[in-house]
């Protein structure tokens, strides 16, 4: 199923380790109406601005979002949100490019360290029909492992 011109739902619902530890994986019709519209207003557009847009991590459901240690308010779950990277920009200017470009709900430069090279780390990215707050975050772990969010400005 298409979700825009160069965007396959199939790559948004892909885990390897929803097929290694037998977890569905289905979104729900809400599901696949926010990925589209995460395709059509952010990602796709994004994709015709620089090139190839690589989807580390799209839609999770509930059972699969629990096993890897999401949030349970994570926007993966409703199908509004996606991890990207693009090989040809680093991590922090993709952060700055949608921020500049787009209308989001969030974008969390994750567990980006400069010190690791341009293309540590990756961005999630979201987005609602309605309501979207526009906040940019970094998430980094702290010296106890645990993750932490911080505001930042891009």
């Amino acid at each position: 199923m298409n979700l825009s011109k160069n965007f396959r739902l199939e790559e948004f619902i892909k885990s390897d380790t929803a097929t290694r530890n037998n977890i569905k994986n289905d979104p729900t019709i809400e599901a696949i109406a926010n990925l589209k519209h995460l395709c059509v207003t952010i990602l796709q557009p994004l994709r015709d601005m620089i090139g190839p847009v690589k989807v580390n991590s799209g839609y999770r459901g509930s059972a699969l979002n629990k096993f890897v240690g999401g949030s349970w308010s994570s926007q993966h779950c409703k199908g509004e949100a996606a991890d990207i990277e693009v090989d040809k920009v680093s991590t922090k200017d993709l952060a700055k490019m949608i921020n500049r470009n787009f209308d989001f709900d969030q974008i969390i430069l994750e567990f980006y360290d400069p010190n690791e090279g341009p293309h540590s780390g990756w961005v999630h990215v979201s987005t609602k029909k309605e309501g979207n707050r526009k906040e940019t975050l970094r998430a980094y772990k702290d010296s106890e492992g645990k993750t932490r969010y911080e505001e930042i400005n891009l």
